[in-house]
């Protein structure tokens, strides 16, 4: 397999033992969680704050942008942020690792107050179409030029074509933030597929996520076009098996390495680098070096305006 490296993620949580999602993030942490990516052959990323809190929410997000603006490199590696939450489906199942008494439905006063926290930087925001009435945020976003993306969410067909006529233009880790046990064909995944031609799809292609059978399959019916990798990475990723944090989660890494809920009952985010991501997709799927560069590299800059080649 041919090294490729400046793999563009979209959606990381955390790094080699920094959580994005705690309180008390430093510059220091800030820096070394990017020395630590740029080592494995990353060149750009989007910082990802999940749902809690407004405040806190706020509050995690400024304390990344301080942090960049003084750190040459932070500016580099740290291309935008990824808001997830905190418009999402709080039905059990589909909110996944996001706390239910911190979500709501969309509105734009509430989606200001990140956007301002945000500092300009914002990229991609994860919603459910399905909790913002009338569309009004996904059209106030794209109206600004981000990047909506539907996730842990479980819209009608109805739904998901109003959220694409107002500008939605992503899904976000397809085949998670769901259930384990849905409808065998009336489900969220079957409908994602259905309208693939009008949104990029984001995989985890850690085999947890989506068993890696499943996973080709997914890439076939949507179109590799119309595909991007992302790890959502938590603060174990690029280390080994032991304790690690997401946002207000407490999580115990085995030697599987999968990121799990105490009671199992879902994943807590992954583990897996980008590198690994490309090891993937390369011996368990079979894709070429230069589809896996699609995937990993060239669909994520389009998605976020950087371009397509190096």
């Amino acid at each position: 397999m041919t090294t490729t490296t400046g793999y563009i993620d979209l959606q990381i949580n955390g790094y080699h033992g920094v959580d994005f999602n705690r309180d008390g993030l430093t510059a220091e942490q800030l820096h070394e969680t990017c020395v630590r990516l740029e080592a494995d052959g990353v060149a750009g990323i989007l910082a990802t704050v999940i749902t809690d809190d407004l405040d806190r929410m706020c509050d995690r997000l400024a304390a990344i942008v301080r942090h960049r603006e003084c750190d040459d490199l932070a500016k580099r590696m740290i291309v935008g942020l990824h808001i997830e939450g905190p418009f999402l489906n709080e039905t059990p199942g589909y909110r996944g690792a996001h706390p239910a008494d911190a979500m709501g439905p969309a509105n734009v006063d509430d989606m200001d107050r990140l956007l301002d926290a945000a500092g300009g930087l914002t990229r991609i925001v994860t919603l459910a179409p399905e909790r913002d009435p009338g569309m009004l945020v996904t059209r106030y976003l794209a109206d600004k030029g981000v990047v909506v993306s539907a996730g842990h969410c479980d819209p009608t067909m109805d739904e998901l074509r109003a959220g694409i006529d107002a500008g939605l233009r992503m899904f976000t880790h397809l085949g998670n933030g769901c259930p384990m046990q849905m409808h065998r064909h009336e489900n969220i995944v079957q409908r994602v597929l259905s309208l693939a031609e009008h949104l990029t799809i984001s995989f985890i292609p850690d085999g947890a996520h989506v068993a890696f059978e499943a996973l080709g399959n997914y890439l076939r019916c949507a179109g590799l076009d119309n595909c991007v990798i992302v790890t959502d990475a938590i603060s174990a990723a690029g280390l080994g098996p032991g304790r690690y944090t997401l946002a207000r989660w407490d999580i115990v890494i085995g030697d599987d390495m999968v990121a799990r809920a105490p009671d199992g009952s879902h994943l807590l985010g992954a583990a897996i680098t980008m590198k690994q991501s490309h090891v993937n997709l390369v011996e368990r799927l079979g894709l070429s070096d230069a589809d896996a560069r699609r995937l990993l590299v060239e669909n994520p800059k389009r998605v976020i305006g950087l371009g397509g080649g190096d």
